[in-house]
């Protein structure tokens, strides 16, 4: 057995992520293991996404994981297609797909899983406050037998970085608010978190609902889950561009609350609502 692979089982903290992620992927033998779907939904971040490819490949490469980077563009109109198209003729593994005339992150992160096969799936921002070099701890946990790996701000190590007192009780209090919904036994601690990665398998036949911008909650509430593992990082500041978080994004959070506490409680809605857009990966 490798010295890495001793390293990583008594003493990670020897190892850079790199290493700890190489040494996990050496021990897995099942057909198809390593290969890995990864979704940056972007909108207007056409200044962020060239430094996150080049950072996320440079980090990924060295630990042999067959790997694609899905961008999926909410018709920014901001050079952000051609950007991608630049760097994807050197890089096959770089795939774009532009959305005409829609919003929002769940949809688009659906968009994305729904076009691979991989059999593990992941999201993270385009901005650079979810650290590219977390990457490959992430997939390497989920190689390790993990259902879902979370980037969490909240577990022990994490960190929300220069947020103001108001942010952090908001966020706060949302992330409470999910408590009585998620499933005894494990709980995550960063529910909200749009920085993870969960094998294909635990989400055939769920239908997820597009609008919204917490995907990761309605899995946790729902989907085939059996075991979570929470990598601690801190969030960090917006390389360019502005945050898309508006009064919608509160709004779309309340509704998807409550039909979550619905689902979860066997609560009937009025049979008089429209059923919202919903996407299944089967």
């Amino acid at each position: 057995m490798s010295y890495s692979l001793v390293t990583a089982a008594v003493n990670p903290q020897e190892l850079d992520t790199a290493e700890r992620a190489r040494a996990v992927v050496g021990s897995c033998h099942l057909p198809g293991a390593q290969r890995v779907a990864i979704v940056v939904p972007t909108l207007r971040e056409a200044g962020n996404v060239v430094v996150l490819l080049e950072r996320v490949r440079k980090a990924l490469d060295p630990t042999g994981v067959e790997y694609e980077i899905l961008i999926v563009d909410d018709d920014s109109r901001d050079g952000v297609e051609e950007a991608v198209a630049a760097v994807s003729k050197s890089d096959p593994r770089i795939r774009l797909f532009a959305r005409r005339g829609k919003r929002g992150l769940s949809g688009a992160v659906l968009h994305g899983w729904m076009r691979t096969d991989a059999p593990i799936v992941g999201v993270m921002d385009a901005d650079l406050q979810h650290p590219p070099e977390l990457v490959p701890e992430l997939i390497a946990r989920t190689l390790s037998g993990y259902d879902l790996a979370i980037g969490s701000r909240y577990a022990e190590g994490g960190g929300v970085g220069s947020w103001n007192p108001i942010r952090k009780l908001v966020s706060t209090a949302a992330v409470w608010a999910t408590w009585p919904i998620q499933r005894s036994g494990f709980r995550a601690k960063d529910p909200m978190s749009g920085f993870f990665f969960v094998r294909r398998d635990c989400l055939d036949g769920v239908e997820f609902q597009e609008d919204g911008f917490k995907l990761l909650l309605e899995i946790l509430v729902r989907a085939r889950v059996g075991s979570v593992c929470e990598v601690p990082f801190e969030f960090g500041r917006r390389y360019s561009g502005a945050s898309k978080a508006n009064l919608k994004v509160a709004v779309d959070y309340v509704k998807l609350l409550a039909r979550l506490y619905g689902w979860r409680f066997g609560w009937r809605r009025a049979s008089a609502e429209q059923p919202r857009p919903a996407s299944s990966l089967e």
